[in-house]
């Protein structure tokens, strides 16, 4: 065959890669990018229903950016997104990376690994509404944990979960966390197992120690799956909504020290002030953009000590 017909070949084959791609662009122009440009278009109007009548779209400029910055409390809302994002984070993350080590070490042998691999992974597949509705009744004044609680002569009266500032946070993150901590524990056991096993054996007759393996072969070789998870969780946390919204019935109590970002769009969303919401949806863009890459050059920078 001649160069020229090799060619050809090849460049037959290319066309039907780019065919083969040209419906997920579609679909993402489509459904993703274009209202994505139209939000930050609409975020310079003044847009909103007052009453049975609509006001605007007037363009307005930077106005919507400043009244979220000044009359608004967004940074508290900010704050209570990215507590609420950590509580549940930490923990997930730390039980994740001992179970994985767990599931992956060889000379454990663990007994009937698979069953406990789907069983940690099951909350994963409950809707989230259904999550919060069990944990409103769980932990209800009058709910079985309090009843136990009271049974055993731990506490006298029921505890207000709900009423208090960090009972509210602690239920939200709790529940997030046994949502994800399933799914992150395969994506880091998946880490761990693309580990070349000669790496560990060398340590082994070197004579390292399981947690020096852990820290010095395991973690440094494990951050591009890490840098995958944390970017993704983060994300995750600031898109956070149904569950704050379920449990505290839309409102954020106790005080909106639960009301998260989401929470504070849709509101913004319901009243039909769609020129407030598309500002706030893109200052919450630029947050999560930032962040994400903050994190990611954080955990992928090479860094050779000397």
């Amino acid at each position: 065959m001649s160069a020229s017909q090799k060619k050809k070949k090849t460049v037959s084959y290319n066309k039907w890669g780019y065919i083969f791609l040209l419906p997920f662009f579609l679909i993402y122009c489509v459904f993703s990018l274009v209202p994505m440009l139209s939000t930050f278009y609409y975020s310079f109007f003044e847009n909103y229903m007052s009453g049975l009548n609509t006001i605007g779209p007037n363009f307005v400029g930077f106005d919507n950016f400043i009244k979220l910055f000044t009359e608004a409390d967004l940074l508290k809302y900010l704050e209570n997104t990215v507590i609420m994002w950590l509580l549940g984070f930490i923990p997930q993350i730390a039980v994740s990376l001992m179970l994985a080590a767990w599931f992956t070490n060889n000379r454990l042998k663990l007994k009937a690994s698979g069953f406990f691999k789907t069983v940690i992974y099951m909350p994963n597949l409950i809707m989230a509404s259904a999550f919060s509705m069990l944990f409103f009744a769980l932990f209800s004044n009058n709910g079985p944990i309090n009843m136990l609680l009271m049974d055993a002569g731990v506490i006298e009266e029921p505890i207000h979960y709900m009423s208090s500032t960090w009972g509210a946070r602690g239920l939200i993150a709790l529940m997030n966390f046994l949502m994800w901590f399933g799914n992150t524990t395969i994506l880091l056991m998946a880490g761990m197992m693309g580990i070349d096993p000669s790496l560990f054996e060398a340590a082994e007759v070197d004579g390292a120690t399981s947690s020096q393996v852990f820290r010095t072969i395991t973690m440094p070789l494990l951050k591009p799956i890490l840098a995958y998870v944390m970017v993704t969780s983060l994300i995750g946390g600031l898109q956070m909504f149904d569950l704050p919204q379920i449990l505290t019935n839309g409102k954020g109590g106790p005080d909106r020290t639960t009301m998260t970002l989401i929470m504070y769009l849709n509101n913004h969303l319901f009243s039909k002030n769609y020129g407030m919401a598309g500002a706030l949806s893109v200052i919450i863009f630029i947050v999560t953009g930032a962040l994400s890459v903050l994190v990611f050059k954080m955990l992928t920078s090479q860094r050779e000590e000397r």
